[in-house]
């Protein structure tokens, strides 16, 4: 299922103020130099899962020699996201020819037995990590101009000549992030899974903070809103970065549709410009967004001059997408409205709901600014909104909440409803165990959406509930090898992507590294939870 907009006469408004003031805002990147390990070998088992092998020490390379037809992958021990460089030299009678290689950058070892050429997926094959060099002149320093995310680099010889053999040395990654995790003190629990979901979490972030909150750093390398909202929750409990939280939002705000609707995503690279998709629940959230900002930071000079922009969305929003029932016009198949991957999810209730839980936080940004007109208008169309979406959605004999003309139920439906507080907290949480009994067919692909489903659960008091998830789903990940958490995970399906191959999907991907926040601000320090803290694994 391909998802993409494309507007042909797309015009935009732009605040150059605004654009100012993230310009000054850019980061300055911390730069490290990592070496690989060890090399090792990636073979698929009877499975066909890939196994990685160790084979040589680093030491090892200097006395080896590469021919036509060989490969060579080096491990770097962990994820990595930065530009490469490494030299090579010809060791024979005569350099007589051009030394022909091709480099292929993998996040998983999986990503090495891949097949470029059989790709066919809907999203651009330029997303593949490789690359085929010729090196004119050796010895000479190759340093890779595109930045790459990765823990195995392949070379592979395609051709030298039978004069010569290659020899290689001074592998490196120029690692590249704007934080350091040398910043975060460990989570301190006596669970080491619990200890393991918030570090690979934390890197999970790291790698994503360059010159703005990138979705992913080997792709889309973007700034998307509704990834933006998660990891700056993320970030306020680790890395504290108020700064490009700021310079995000004064880009979103900086430059919109010619409507003043926000887009889904910025791209902040060759030139600033906001995409041509627009995605009304991601709209929605620059309200939390926004709010979460000013909480953790105190400032308010921010809060004021956005304040207008986020509210605006939620206007725009119930002006252009509700019905005469107040309900909000399903747009079925077309890409209006995330809320997850998933063959056939209808996204009307959950839209509906999102809008919803948006007005709860414009409620809160109107009240800090003593906007009182503004909070009973906002609570007034809050309760009219409750009102339509139980009238229209809930279905009394099946106990859920139902989507689209289909009558549809899925996890992201009930999850959405629970977390717009549509119910109180008791029938919310009958409305979350009933769900966990009945497992919709429609079920949560994401870690995005994972995330929302165990926001849901704390939010209901299943706390103990909350940190299982937790464990099974993030910790599934670990046990099928991750060093950063993954854009899609489906344990019952390894090679599941929305893309139609997995051979895009993204391994290190900012959706994902929501546990950090979770277990930091609803666990850590909570003495009511500080047993089941310690463990759940006996419970």
């Amino acid at each position: 299922m391909s998802a993409f907009s494309i507007i042909e006469d797309f015009r935009v408004k732009t605040n150059q103020a605004f654009l100012d003031k993230a310009a000054v805002l850019e980061p300055v990147l911390n730069r490290r130099t990592i070496k690989p390990k060890y090399m090792v070998s990636v073979e698929e088992d009877q499975y066909g899962e890939a196994v990685v092998r160790k084979t040589a020490e680093m030491w090892e390379l200097s006395s080896m020699h590469f021919r036509k037809g060989n490969k060579v992958v080096f491990d770097f021990g962990d994820h990595q996201v930065g530009y490469v460089s490494f030299t090579a030299e010809a060791l024979g009678s005569h350099f007589d020819a051009p030394a022909y290689i091709r480099l292929k950058f993998a996040e998983v070892p999986a990503e090495l037995m891949e097949d470029s050429d059989a790709y066919d997926g809907w999203l651009s094959k330029s997303w593949i990590q490789e690359d085929v060099l010729h090196l004119d002149i050796l010895p000479y320093t190759e340093k890779l101009p595109r930045r790459y995310a990765f823990r195995y680099m392949q070379i592979e010889i395609l051709d030298t000549s039978p004069k010569y053999s290659l020899k290689l040395s001074n592998i490196i990654c120029n690692y590249a992030s704007a934080v350091e995790m040398s910043s975060i003190e460990p989570l301190g629990s006596e669970d080491e899974m619990l200890n393991d979901i918030d570090r690979i979490s934390i890197k999970t972030l790291m790698d994503c903070m360059q010159k703005v909150f990138e979705d992913g750093p080997k792709r889309d390398r973007r700034l998307w809103l509704g990834d933006f909202r998660l990891q700056a929750r993320v970030n306020y409990v680790t890395f504290k970065n108020f700064d490009m939280v700021k310079r995000c939002l004064y880009l979103f705000a900086g430059m919109t549709f010619h409507d003043g609707r926000m887009g889904a995503c910025f791209f902040h690279e060759p030139d600033l410009q906001v995409d041509d998709t627009y995605l009304m629940d991601y709209a929605l959230f620059f309200c939390p967004v926004l709010w979460d900002y000013y909480e953790a930071s105190g400032d308010e000079e921010t809060l004021q001059e956005l304040y207008p922009q986020a509210v605006g969305q939620i206007n725009i929003c119930i002006e252009t997408m509700l019905d005469e029932n107040h309900i909000v016009i399903d747009q079925g198949e077309t890409f209006w409205c995330f809320l997850d991957w998933g063959e056939g999810l209808n996204k009307q209730a959950g839209a509906q709901a999102v809008l919803i839980y948006a007005i709860r936080y414009g409620i809160r940004l109107a009240r800090a600014l003593g906007d009182y007109e503004r909070v009973q208008q906002l609570e007034k169309q809050m309760d009219i909104l409750k009102k339509a979406a139980v009238e229209t959605f809930w279905n009394e004999e099946l106990g859920m909440f139902v989507s689209g003309n289909e009558r549809q139920v899925s996890w992201a439906t009930q999850v959405w409803m629970i977390l717009a507080r549509v119910f109180n907290e008791e029938k919310s949480r009958e409305l979350i165990l009933h769900t966990q009994q009945m497992n919709p067919e429609i079920s949560m692909v994401t870690p995005y959406m994972y995330h929302h489903y165990v926001d849901a659960l704390i939010q209901c008091k299943e706390e103990e509930k909350a940190l299982a998830e937790m464990k099974r789903y993030w910790g599934g990940m670990i046990k099928d090898g991750a060093d950063t958490f993954w854009e899609v995970y489906n344990p019952c399906n390894k090679q599941e992507s929305p893309y139609g191959c997995a051979m895009v999907n993204s391994y290190c991907h900012a959706w994902s590294c929501t546990p950090a926040y979770l277990l930091r601000k609803f666990y850590k320090g909570n003495e009511k939870f500080k047993e089941l803290f310690r463990s759940v694994d006996d419970r």
